[in-house]
């Protein structure tokens, strides 16, 4: 997909590089929006692998600025990280080759990182972020075996740009797997072109993973999930002004940016044939897609169970299929 004018204006026009710039610049950099504890993965909710809790014990000691403020906000957003992460391991080793993931707008792209070193390699690894401070971060640890870091926005990224770049040319023959994470939400609700966009550097039976806070038709339903994250969960990293200055300050500019599951399907559908919905908490959804229905199994078979108490998950759960899920509630609802 070549980008149109309209599309790469709106992008560059988007709250994330203009309203939102200075709070994503301040928190990379651990200037503000700082926990008053980091947070730490509750391995009781976890199985009892090696492997993962490897990738546990490497991603502590890897973590940057933005992780621990993403990962005090989010319930359980860091248990997901980890599973998510193991995952990609488990699943790279099913392929006879080098695997190439690509994690974009993922701060300082801790997980991309540790994969990629877990792996001694394997998984060859790109993150982005339009901040130097996250880049920093990122190469705190020294140059890492396989991974790689784009220093700039998304939409910035096309496949002439990897050709042009000797260290990023690799990644031009197309990624396995690329991860979205809360990355369009700071940009438009205009899911379709985004993931179109993104989807020229997947491979054909590639994996499309995303992670992200949707809108709900039912506000009450919506403002009651964020009331359980914000009391039951961020209280314990933030004090409440804090939790009120972030609100008022990127919450509220996201909200215009985020859409329904619904609107999530129907920009999905044109790209993928199937959809399937790998994790929940509140308003928080994960979701991985691809036009290989075999390929996508052989991925979710590598995940272990969601690690996350059962009060913060909501339907539809994980691993139900969203569009069929979203005809049921529609049948349902003519029924009425």
């Amino acid at each position: 997909m070549h980008a149109s004018d309209d599309f790469l204006r709106e992008c560059d026009d988007s709250p994330r590089l203009n309203e939102l710039a200075r709070f994503f610049m301040e928190t990379a950099a651990g200037r503000s929006g700082m926990p008053i504890r980091p947070p730490i993965a509750d391995r009781r909710l976890l199985p009892d692998d090696t492997l993962l809790h490897q990738f546990i014990d490497l991603h502590v000691r890897r973590q940057g600025n933005f992780d621990q403020h993403y990962h005090a906000s989010i319930p359980y957003r860091l248990e997901e990280e980890c599973r998510m992460g193991h995952a990609l391991l488990r699943y790279s080793q099913t392929i006879p080759s080098e695997m190439f993931f690509y994690s974009l707008g993922t701060a300082e792209g801790t997980m991309a990182r540790v994969v990629s070193e877990l792996s001694d390699g394997k998984v060859q690894s790109l993150a982005c972020s339009p901040n130097e401070e996250n880049y920093k971060c990122f190469m705190a640890f020294g140059e890492p075996l396989g991974a790689s870091f784009f220093v700039g926005p998304f939409h910035r990224l096309t496949k002439e740009h990897l050709h042009s770049q000797n260290r990023l040319e690799r990644f031009a023959v197309g990624f396995d797997v690329i991860l979205e994470d809360t990355t369009f939400q700071m940009y438009s609700p205009n899911r379709r072109d985004q993931i179109g966009f993104v989807k020229q550097h997947l491979k054909p039976n590639g994996i499309f993973l995303s992670v992200e806070k949707f809108r709900s038709n039912d506000e009450n339903a919506y403002q009651s999930r964020e009331e359980q994250k914000n009391l039951g969960f961020k209280s314990n990293y933030f004090g409440t002004d804090e939790i009120a200055r972030k609100t008022e300050l990127v919450l509220n500019t996201m909200h215009a940016c985020e859409v329904t599951l619904a609107e999530m399907a129907d920009a999905v559908s044109p790209h993928f044939k199937h959809c399937v919905v790998t994790w929940n908490s509140g308003n928080f959804y994960g979701l991985a897609a691809s036009n290989d229905a075999a390929n996508l199994g052989r991925y979710l078979s590598t995940m272990v169970q969601p690690a996350i108490p059962v009060e913060y998950v909501y339907e539809p759960r994980p691993y139900c299929d969203l569009v069929s899920w979203l005809q049921r509630q529609q049948t349902l609802v003519e029924v009425a």
